[in-house]
This record gives structure tokens, C-alpha cells and sequence, in this order.
């Protein structure tokens, strides 16, 4: 690969991934005051239905782009490439419209199956955004494909700004003008296809010049549609199932958790409420995992230039340093969460229900980040056949333990199945992947060192917080500002022990230091500690 041309892919990528990482924020956050402001009913009826919007988004921002993308970029020239992407906007309106239909048409029996009928409006709402989503997808993977991610940020943005000001405006005049939860749902999940309305005009250029226009004359062959619609299915279904598996487990929450609560004894408002509590722990989850995926996901052009080159040796230690950076922030996020759950509980969402089956659910956090970073690896492998039998284990055990684990456990089973899912997700990815990648989690007692500081760290945040606690007695302890310095005293002093004892045990190599914030900085402070002990 040209040096110039390898230089528009890493800046598109790096474009790219702020962009995300923005959007993922903004995705976790708002649905705090969100809560805050509807209460846990509220916050349950939105969640309810977030999946199937979840799955449309990951549809058009994520798995059909980048397959798009991918047909794109194989195209010998421009004629090729409008065509291939006028096919892939046919194909994909074919199944968008299958599936708005079947979402109108089926809203009140999927509403009735999730144990509330009265979210068949919502649903119903949620469906229009599915009519935007081949335009968002094929004008995304055809910039993509040409490496100009502008676009496809911009879009992404756009979406995510638009769709959060009007679920918050909806929240605000819910209370103010007191709607009933069902009327704030919908308004807030109408956002879903304006937020596409408006996302969908950086493409207009495009889709009019492309997709609307008479087809010029194929200057070379082109695959037939049946041929398209099959890879579209195989590996345009694949990369979408990879880019919706924690949200395909909220999908099966939502048909089991209320349904389960109910058979267990639980009032239907009751079961409601504690639904809209459990569901505390997906912006928590989600926070987590940006932080986690974050920074490693910056290795992924230098992994994939080492791939391009043929030089094994340079891959192996750009997975390494992934996974072990990975690894390292989720486990520190996970335990740093767990230890400051009750805290974080009463700051966040002004109340401590639902602490023990946040601390579990948080535990997501660990093995998401290890499936996010193995797929990441596999798929530069092309090796796909241990995520797809992995993803597929892990929607088993979810969709056929939860139910059972609700009626016995509440929402406390919920969140154990949850985390069980995910585990067996990536112990069937990491037994199916190449021993090179297996070793990676193995070498130089890596994990010990890992588990042992995680150890430590908690240890010492639970007492700094009981000591805080005690001093300042259980009266003030127990309200929000209280529990806001309690949660910024008790990071510090995790990041301080968790840092201090990666330099001590040598947890982390120079490569992987770097890829961290401030890494370079205290390389060199601690080289200066040691000339001046010398």
C-alpha cells in the first residue's frame, strides 16, 4: 500500500473513531437525566423498545456499511463502484421495508409478548426509522469504501446529536405537562427516525447523483443480485451480528425480565420499576466499554498494516498489546465500578435499589471488551466461523436460562445470565481462535499480575469509601453530593493504586504504555526516578 495512501487510511480511522467515541458518550449519558427525570417506569418504557432501535442503528452504522464498503473498495473504478452501491441500496430496501412491515404490522403482538401491550405505539414508531436505514447505509459504505470517513462521522454525529435533544425534550415536557410514560415513549423513540431524517441529508448529493439516477453503462461485470443478496446475508449478516451482541442480549431481556418478574409474583407496575432499575446498568456497561475499547482500538491500522505487509512477528505484538491494554482498562473499569457501585447507584440515579444487580451486570464490561477486541482481530484474519459459533452459543444461553433465572432470582438472575452469555461468547471465540491469539492472554504470567493488582485496587477503594463513610457519618454519607465526592475520592485513589502497581509489577510493555493516556509522560518519569535512586 502507497505510503500517501496509507496515511488518508489511518487519519480516515482516527476521524472515524472520534466520531464514535463521541457518539457512544452521548448514547451512555443522556439516558441519566433521562431517568432522573421519568423515573424507573419511565426509563423501563423507553428501554423496553431501545433494542430494536439499537439493532436498526448497528444495521446502517455499523455491519452493512462496512460490508458495503468492502464491495466497494474491490471495484476496479468509479462506474463499478456507483453500480455496486445502487445494487446494495436495492437489496437493502428490500429488506428494510420486510422489516418496517413486520414491526407495524406485528407491533401489538411483540408488545404483548414483551408482557405490556401498551408499548405497541412505540413500537410503531421506532418502526420509520428502518425506512431510512438503506440510505444511511449505502451512502456510509460507499465513502467508506473510497477511505473518506468525513461522511460517515458527520452523519453519525449529526444522529446521535438530533436523536438525544429530542428524547431529552420529550422527558421534559413528559413532566411538565404530565404525559403518561407510554406518551413519553413514543415521543422519545419518534426521535429514532427524524434523528435519520436529518443524518440522512449529508447523503442527498450522493443518493441523487448514485442511487436515484439513470444507471450508466457497467464498464466491467458485475455480480448478480442473487449472488449480492447471498454475501449480504453470510457476511453482511455476520459483521451485523458481531457489531449487536450486547445489544441482541437486551433484545432477550426485554421479552423475558418483565414476563419473568410478573410469574414470580411481582405486581405488573412493580415489575416495571424493577425493570426500568435493572436497566440502570446498560449506561454503565456502555461508559465502561468506551473506556475499555477505546484506546486499544488505536492499534487496529497498525495491526491491519502488519497484516498488508506480511510480517507476523509485528502482528503478534500489535494483538498483544490490543488485548492486554483491553483487558487491563475493562478489569479496572469492572472493579472500580463494582467497588463503587452503591455510590455511583445513589449519585447517578438518586436512589441504592438494584445495587447488587448493577455490581453483577457491570461484570459485562470485562468479557465485551474481549469480545469487541477479538473480533477486531479475527475479523482481520478473515477468520469468522468462532465468532459466529460463539455469538450464537452465547444468544442461547441467554434466550433459554433467563426466564428461569428471573422467576427464581429476579433481576439479580438477569444480570448473572447477562454476564454468563457474554463469558461463554468469548470462551468459545478464544478456544476457536489461532494459538497465537489463544497464548496472548497467557504469556509472561500477564493475568496473574492483572488479577492480582484488580485485587488490591478494590480492596483499597471499598476501605477508602467505608472510612469516608465512617467519618463523615451514614446521615450525610447517604446523600447525592456526598456521593459524588465519595465516587471522584474513590477513582483517584483507584487510578493512583491501579497505576502505581502496573509500574511496580511491569504489568504493561513500553508498546503498550504508549498506546495509554499520559503513557509517554510517566516512561519518562519513572526512567528520571531511576537515574536519580542510581
Amino acid at each position: 500500500m502507497p505510503k500517501d495512501h496509507l496515511n488518508t487510511v489511518f487519519k480516515g480511522a482516527l476521524i472515524l473513531s472520534i466520531s464514535s467515541l463521541v457518539a457512544k458518550v452521548l448514547s451512555a449519558v443522556y439516558r441519566i437525566p433521562l431517568q432522573n427525570m421519568v423515573g424507573n417506569t419511565g426509563f423501563y418504557v423507553y428501554q423496553q423498545i431501545y433494542p430494536l432501535y439499537g439493532i436498526g442503528m448497528t444495521f446502517a452504522l455499523n455491519g452493512f456499511p462496512n460490508f458495503i464498503s468492502k464491495l466497494v473498495a474491490e471495484q476496479p473504478d468509479e462506474t463499478s463502484k456507483s453500480l455496486i452501491a445502487r445494487r446494495a441500496f436495492h437489496i437493502l430496501s428490500g429488506l428494510s421495508l420486510v422489516v418496517f412491515f413486520g414491526l407495524q404490522l406485528g407491533a401489538t403482538w411483540i408488545a404483548a409478548h414483551m408482557g405490556d401491550v401498551n408499548l405497541a405505539p412505540i413500537i410503531s414508531a421506532v418502526a420509520w426509522m428502518f425506512v431510512f436505514m438503506p440510505w444511511l447505509a449505502t451512502g456510509r459504505g460507499y465513502y467508506q469504501g473510497k477511505f473518506l470517513m468525513g461522511p460517515t462521522a458527520v452523519s453519525q454525529l449529526i444522529e446521535q446529536v438530533v436523536r438525544v435533544a429530542i428524547i431529552i425534550m420529550a422527558a421534559y415536557f413528559s413532566v411538565r405537562l404530565g404525559w403518561d410514560n407510554y406518551r413519553m415513549g413514543t415521543w422519545a423513540m419518534s426521535s429514532a427516525p427524524l434523528a435519520a431524517i436529518c443524518s440522512s441529508l449529508i447523503f442527498t448529493a450522493f443518493g441523487l447523483r448514485y442511487l436515484l439516477a439513470p444507471a450508466p453503462a457497467p464498464t466491467h461485470p458485475l455480480p448478480s443480485y442473487r449472488k449480492l443478496t447471498k454475501r449480504f446475508v453470510i457476511e453482511g449478516g455476520t459483521l451485523c451480528l458481531v457489531a449487536a451482541v450486547v445489544i441482541l442480549l437486551q433484545l432477550v431481556d426485554s421479552f423475558t425480565v418483565m414476563r419473568g418478574l410478573v410469574h414470580q409474583g411481582q405486581l405488573p407496575e412493580v415489575a416495571k420499576a424493577l425493570k426500568g432499575v435493572y436497566d440502570r446498568g446498560q449506561p454503565l456497561v456502555q461508559l465502561g466499554l468506551v473506556v475499555a475499547t477505546a484506546f486499544s482500538a488505536t492499534l487496529l491500522p497498525a495491526l491491519t498494516d502488519a497484516l498488508a505487509k506480511r510480517q507476523p512477528i509485528e502482528f503478534k505484538r500489535q494483538t498483544q498489546a490490543m488485548v492486554h491494554v483491553s483487558l487491563a482498562l475493562s478489569m479496572a473499569a469492572t472493579v472500580g465500578l463494582v467497588a463503587l457501585m452503591p455510590q455511583i447507584n445513589r449519585l447517578l440515579f438518586g436512589s441504592l435499589e438494584g445495587t447488587t444487580a448493577l455490581r453483577i451486570y457491570i461484570i459485562s464490561i470485562l468479557f465485551a471488551a474481549l469480545i469487541t477486541t477479538y473480533t477486531s482481530v479475527l475479523q482481520s484474519l478473515n477468520e469468522y466461523t468462532a465468532m459466529i459459533i460463539g455469538i450464537i452459543a452465547g444468544l442461547a444461553t441467554k434466550e433459554l436460562a433467563n426466564y428461569i433465572f428471573v422467576v427464581h432470582y429476579g433481576i439479580n438472575g438477569a444480570s448473572t445470565v447477562t454476564v454468563l452469555s457474554l463469558a461463554v461468547m468469548f470462551a468459545v471465540m478464544w478456544l476457536g481462535s489461532p494459538e497465537d491469539l489463544q497464548q496472548v492472554l497467557l504469556e509472561s504470567g500477564y493475568l496473574i499480575k492483572l488479577l492480582a493488582l484488580s485485587a488490591v485496587m478494590g480492596i483499597v477503594v471499598v476501605l477508602s469509601c467505608h472510612q469516608i463513610t465512617a467519618l463523615v457519618g451514614p446521615i450525610l454519607a447517604n446523600t447525592r453530593g456526598m456521593a459524588g465526592i465519595i465516587t471522584v475520592i474513590g477513582v483517584l485513589i483507584g487510578v493512583l493504586v491501579f497505576v502505581a502497581g502496573a509500574v511496580y509489577a511491569r504489568l504493561f510493555t513500553i508498546r503498550e504504555w504508549l498506546v495509554l493516556p499520559y503513557g509517554k509522560r510517566l516512561i519518562k518519569a519513572v526512567a528520571k526516578g531511576k537515574e536519580h535512586h542510581s
